[in-house]
């Protein structure tokens, strides 16, 4: 998995931040990096760019026990297939 789109795709992540105020709460955050990791990771094996979003709500949720649903995770996703397809 290629580092500049990993770091990319954390920045988005840290932008948005699901986690609000919260966030300051986890120690071990890195910026969203693991998730970054683990949403370009999906999105290699689930090609399919209509799970995208569902892809990103869902592993937002599961590290975070979020109940964020696919439509808050739609701008984001957006922002993240740019980064996929080499537009940002």
């Amino acid at each position: 998995m290629e580092q500049k789109a990993i770091s990319a795709v954390a920045g988005i992540l840290s932008e948005w931040n699901p986690l609000g105020p919260g966030a300051r709460n986890y120690s071990d955050l890195d910026g969203y990096r693991r998730e970054a990791i683990e949403i370009l990771f999906e999105l290699q094996i689930r090609p399919s760019r209509r799970h995208a979003q569902r892809i990103v709500m869902e592993v937002i949720n599961q590290a975070f026990h979020l109940a964020l649903t696919a439509d808050d995770c739609g701008p984001v996703t957006v922002r993240i297939l740019a980064i996929l397809d080499g537009k940002q």
